[in-house]
């Protein structure tokens, strides 16, 4: 900042110091923004909708790999974890007083009210590199579930023993062309019905998979797997080891939403406190969403057991009814287009921003052209915009092509963020917030909490990594599967 917006800025915080406090407005808040009005409902509905989604589809897979008892119970102790620490990240809404504290806006707000420093660079390279590897993972789960689209036709039209052999990578190109579009529509993560399309397709497959799911159990007239989960023979003991690990990552991917939880908790009005309403709003989405991701982990392995698929919708253990697989996964496909471009958004603007800040006077950077659109608003069009989110989609596409790996990427993304975002930043934030002492009972616990979920993430990386490792080995790139 420079030394007049210094000035600026500690004039301003002098004034809203000195200022008695305002009368209760109907209309804004404390901050002066417009008045919240989001309750425990809004905000739960918000988390379940953010947390429902492609991660889903990998759960009966991860179930096979752990067995009855320890899949269940590893899903459990993951939704315990992922409330407690957001009850954490929940308190650090507000700096100081927990009624009426400065508001921190967004979970990097928080992270720099609290952390300040190098922990706030470390929160933004994580947080920007998880988002660039979750472009990575949509385009992959998208292109997937295209081509069963695809393939469930040619079952249906030549035959299930049909090979109906087709290649990634024109619907991975086809996915990129359509992002690159998006991509230059000015602020599309705000348009207004694009969550309400979100909700409702993510509902929409997650719910077709676990009816297919209970219909093929009731088809096969007994419940398959066992104990321990996929059995040795099937894998190796080493594959076993490995897959086990991995499977921690897909389910920490599919309980990951600490990055928006401070933007839905900032929607809540007030009083009661923010933070007593999003402790219940939280409690009851991870119940919700628990109990969901239960039925169609443990069903999706009872239908097949050792042979449950990587993605429940696209692995071909259902063949029919085909429209309805279809209707499933083309839900998938529109799904991922959208949140492909919810996630990219702050990446975007983290670049364009920082771009602008670098170079001031650079035309190429800052000039924006208005191109008139016919019965609409002209359309402003950036050069450096349009060039290096043109080039972002490429390299993603690319990416994507060279490792289709659903599960393998599936499960270095939750092992990647679950640790830093999901445990480590909340716990050192409370700790920090509170100013709990060091060494003292309560500090010793937190620390021991992140600590074990720090090892479990490397599990999961390393296990995920091992299958990446495992899959090039007989993977040929561009070549149709």
């Amino acid at each position: 900042m420079s030394k007049t917006g210094q000035q600026q800025q500690q004039y301003h915080n002098q004034v809203t110091i000195n200022v008695p406090p305002q009368l209760p407005s109907k209309c804004f808040d404390d901050d002066g923004r417009l008045k919240r009005t989001g309750s425990v409902w809004t905000a739960s509905a918000h988390i379940i909708t953010a947390v429902i989604g492609s991660g889903v589809l990998s759960l009966a897979w991860a179930t096979a790999q752990l067995g009855w008892i320890a899949g269940p119970t590893v899903m459990f102790l993951f939704s315990f974890v992922t409330y407690y620490t957001s009850t954490l990240l929940a308190a650090c809404y507000r700096s100081g007083d927990p009624d009426s504290g400065k508001r921190n806006y967004t979970y990097m707000d928080a992270v720099r009210s609290n952390l300040g420093g190098f922990q706030v660079k470390l929160c933004g390279a994580i947080q920007y590199l998880n988002l660039f590897g979750v472009a990575i993972g949509y385009t992959i789960a998208s292109s997937i579930s295209m081509m069963a689209i695809d393939r469930s036709n040619c079952f249906h039209s030549k035959g299930h023993e049909s090979p109906c052999r087709v290649s990634s990578n024109p619907y991975m190109i086809a996915f990129g062309v359509v992002e690159i579009i998006f991509s230059q529509i000015p602020d599309f993560d705000q348009i207004s019905w694009l969550s309400i399309v979100a909700a409702v397709m993510s509902f929409t497959y997650s719910t077709i998979g676990l009816g297919l799911g209970i219909a093929k159990v009731a088809e096969n007239g007994k419940i398959k797997g066992s104990l321990t989960g996929i059995s040795i023979g099937t894998v190796t003991e080493t594959q076993k080891i490995w897959r086990s690990f991995q499977a921690l990552g897909a389910i920490a991917f599919a309980y990951s939403y600490s990055l928006i939880l401070i933007e839905i908790q900032d929607t809540i009005k007030s009083p009661p406190s923010e933070y007593k309403t999003m402790k219940k709003a939280t409690l009851l989405s991870v119940v919700v969403t628990t109990a969901f991701y239960m039925f169609c982990g443990c069903f999706g392995y009872a239908a097949f057991g050792d042979s449950s698929p990587g993605n429940l919708l696209t692995g071909f253990g259902f063949y029919n009814p085909y429209w309805l697989l279809d209707i499933a996964n083309a839900a998938i496909v529109i799904h991922l287009i959208g949140a492909y471009q919810v996630y990219c958004q702050p990446l975007f603007a983290f670049v364009e921003k920082t771009a602008r800040e670098w170079f001031p006077h650079s035309e190429f950077i800052t000039k924006e052209i208005a191109i008139p659109v016919p019965g609409l608003k002209s359309l402003k069009l950036n050069l450096f915009r349009l060039v290096w989110r043109t080039i972002f989609v490429i390299i993603t596409t690319i990416i994507s092509m060279l490792m289709p790996f659903f599960n393998d990427v599936v499960g270095i993304l939750g092992a990647f963020g679950f640790w830093p975002l999901t445990v480590y930043f909340p716990v050192e934030m409370y700790i920090k917030q509170k100013r709990i002492p060091k060494w003292s009972p309560r500090w010793l616990s937190l620390q021991i909490l992140s600590g074990a979920c720090l090892m479990i993430s490397i599990a999961a990386a390393a296990g995920s990594f091992a299958g990446v490792v495992s899959d090039l080995k007989v993977y040929r790139p561009f070549k149709t599967t």
